[in-house]
């Protein structure tokens, strides 16, 4: 997730960089209201199992899963192709703060966010795309929580009065207390204020026309002097020493004549010995190519393992490259998670853990008790008998009891993640006895990261 936020950001900057600064249209401040869907569900399973398996999966667009609300924006201009905006949002749902039992009603949910938009046209244009980023807050019953919205929109420019925005965005979570999920909106907002008056251009005044003479004063009379306003010399006819690259250094002392430099290198632009197209004043290592945003560097590798921490899931581990830079977890440690996952029992509907399955979760917290940079993902799953939010809450709290039971065995909270997903992605056939309670299960899933 941090790799997709970098590249978001590194699009956003190259698209902004590339736009002109011709402040003719700048937008006018206006104030609009917009209709909105909240997706957390569609968000975890993004998270889960990355962009392509979503789409292919169609879990993006299901809005029968998302909360609606409606909020209040405004917008203003900074330069032609770069708005500031500000969004207030209300809603009622059942917000999921991870690693908290669901609370199973409907709450007021209040979130504003501030970010910048670089359009790809100015308001001169009816339509324009534009790419946002920016931060916001949320509260939700006391908790209190923050996070980075990204994403893209269009604007639809109606007389250059209004303006229709339709914008969707991943609000990635910053805070124990926030949620990712995925924010779609669709508002309308018009100008408030007058539109500022065009400034007036004032042509400049004619220069006088002296009378023939040498008003350089250089000893060569203007009628044969090639550069009659400035002193020079007669090998020149009258010109000063040239200075072909204008660096300021006249082409006779300029050991670089053709390329702009500097005195202290005798006209030649600042040296960069490693030819990584950083010059080596502002080259931290000069001897070794690296890139500009670490400063000439190349990129690090903090754990040794030859997967540079750009792409490396576990920067601080040394691991194995074919496994993203992490350990390669041990077989007999997967084998004997796998066998606890199985032999995970509660009482019937209820989250209470039964004795018999004390010893195989002991074995896990010892796994994890020898392993310390290994995590644990529990997942709590249900058949379809029932009403579909009472079996969310029941995966939930049945994969927090296992959460709790491991911390009890010394196991710090930080290392597990518990998550509920009610009667989703069933392994049987839901139809037959047997189906239901294969589907009724606990997974348990090893990671580095």
């Amino acid at each position: 997730m941090k790799k997709l936020l970098f590249i978001f950001l590194a699009v956003f900057a190259c698209l902004y960089s590339s736009l002109g600064q011709d402040n003719d249209y700048v937008k006018r401040p206006t104030l609009g209201i917009n209709f909105f869907f909240n997706d957390f569900k569609g968000a975890a399973f993004l998270r889960q199992n990355g962009l392509g398996i979503s789409i292919r999966e169609r879990q993006l667009n299901q809005f029968k899963t998302m909360n609606t609300g409606l909020g209040l924006g405004y917008v203003t201009g900074l330069t032609n192709h770069l708005d500031i905006s500000g969004n207030l949002g209300a809603s009622f749902l059942d917000y999921p703060i991870p690693n908290h039992i669901a609370f199973a009603n409907d709450n007021f949910l209040l979130e504003g966010d501030v970010s910048i938009r670089a359009k790809m046209f100015s308001d001169k244009y009816w339509l324009s795309p534009y790419l946002n980023a920016g931060i916001g807050g949320s509260k939700y019953k006391g908790y209190y929580g923050a996070f980075v919205p990204v994403g893209m929109g269009l604007q639809v420019n109606i007389l250059d009065e209004a303006f229709i925005f339709i914008n969707t965005q991943y609000r990635i979570a910053i805070t124990d207390n926030s949620a990712y999920h995925l924010y779609h909106s669709i508002g309308i907002a018009g100008n408030i204020g007058k539109a500022k008056e065009p400034k007036m251009i004032l042509a400049p005044p004619i220069p006088a026309v002296e009378p023939p003479k040498d008003r350089d004063g250089d000893g060569i009379v203007d009628s044969l002097d090639a550069c009659p306003d400035v002193a020079g010399l007669a090998r020149y006819k009258g010109c000063p020493i040239p200075d072909k690259d204008k660096d300021g250094i006249n082409d006779e002392e300029d050991k670089c004549p053709d390329v702009a430099g500097l005195a202290r290198y005798q006209g030649c632009p600042v040296p960069d010995k490693d030819k990584d197209g950083i010059n080596d004043e502002e080259d931290k290592c000069p001897d070794v190519a690296g890139v500009a945003r670490y400063q000439g560097c190349p990129i690090p590798d903090k754990d040794k393992d030859g997967v540079n921490d750009e792409e490396d899931k576990c920067p601080d581990i040394p691991g194995d490259p074919a496994n993203g830079g992490c350990p390669i977890i041990k077989e007999e440690a997967v084998r004997k998670v796998e066998y606890a996952a199985k032999n995970i029992f509660f009482a019937t509907a209820q989250y209470k853990l039964l004795a018999k399955s004390n010893k195989p979760l002991s074995d896990v917290a010892k796994i994890l008790s020898e392993n310390k940079d290994l995590k644990l993902d529990i997942d709590g799953y249900t058949d379809n008998q029932g009403k579909p939010e009472k079996n969310q809450l029941l995966s939930q709290n049945r994969a927090y009891a296992v959460k709790k039971y491991l911390v009890s065995k010394g196991v710090t909270a930080s290392r597990l993640t518990s998550t509920g997903h009610g009667s989703d992605n069933p392994k049987a056939d839901n139809k037959t006895a047997a189906g239901r309670s294969k589907n009724r299960r606990v997974e348990l899933h090893l990671k580095y990261y």
